[in-house]
């Protein structure tokens, strides 16, 4: 085990064993449900802190994904040791008015952190579309620029000029119905390094003129 990784579990570590140490010293082990029921709901908002890390969404925006889910855990932590020191100091005869107050702060932080994870996973499935749709434009408009360094025929090499600037100025957007549009694309390419490296002029111009259409296609159909 790194010792990075001992280090944060002694600091998570530190807040229990003060608080124990003085539930039991100060109080002594002798209590009501409801101070019992304080007392787990504490430790059930301490440990949710702890637990936030495992339930933010990874993505580009992973640092503001943890921040509203660690404000709200937080927030919470703090709302509820306020609320479980009052119940414990009070330490009052029925458990019902207890479990009640608590069952409703722990609902309400469950259903605001829920949302903010199914907020968070949208922008996340937003993102990810997002940079695929970037990527898709830039890595074939690359592979593109990089195989006219080795077209040496001049025709050969304007018709793979065209498809290349048209590629490179194609909106980024897509949506799932262009799909094999953009998979023909990216084969058409394959092949069409092929016929470069092989010289074959006739089947350059003969795939450039097939992704030219195909490009075009593309294009025409995110416009309407």
């Amino acid at each position: 085990m790194k010792k990075i990784t001992v280090l944060w579990i002694i600091l998570d570590l530190i807040f229990l064993i003060i608080f124990n140490a003085l539930f039991f010293i100060l109080g002594g082990t002798e209590h009501n449900v409801p101070v019992w029921i304080s007392y787990g709901f504490i430790h059930f908002a301490y440990f949710m802190v702890l637990l936030t890390p495992a339930l933010i969404r990874k993505g580009k925006s992973i640092a503001v994904f943890g921040f509203s889910l660690y404000s709200i855990s937080t927030v919470y932590f703090f709302i509820e040791f306020v609320t479980g020191i009052i119940f414990i100091l009070v330490s009052p005869e029925s458990y019902a008015i207890t479990l009640s107050v608590q069952l409703c702060i722990a609902g309400l932080y469950g259903i605001m952190l829920v949302s903010n994870m199914i907020a968070n996973e949208h922008t996340a499935g937003a993102e990810e579309k997002r940079q695929y749709q970037i990527s898709f434009v830039k890595e074939a408009s690359a592979k593109l620029k990089s195989l006219l360094k080795n077209v040496n025929d001049k025709e050969a090499r304007k018709k793979v000029e065209i498809v290349y600037d048209m590629l490179y100025s194609s909106p980024v957007k897509s949506n799932p119905s262009l799909g094999q549009l953009e998979n023909k694309i990216l084969v058409s390419i394959n092949e069409l390094e092929d016929a470069v490296f092989a010289g074959n002029k006739d089947s350059i111009i003969m795939l450039t003129d097939s992704l030219l259409g195909t490009v075009n296609e593309r294009n025409m159909r995110l416009r309407v």
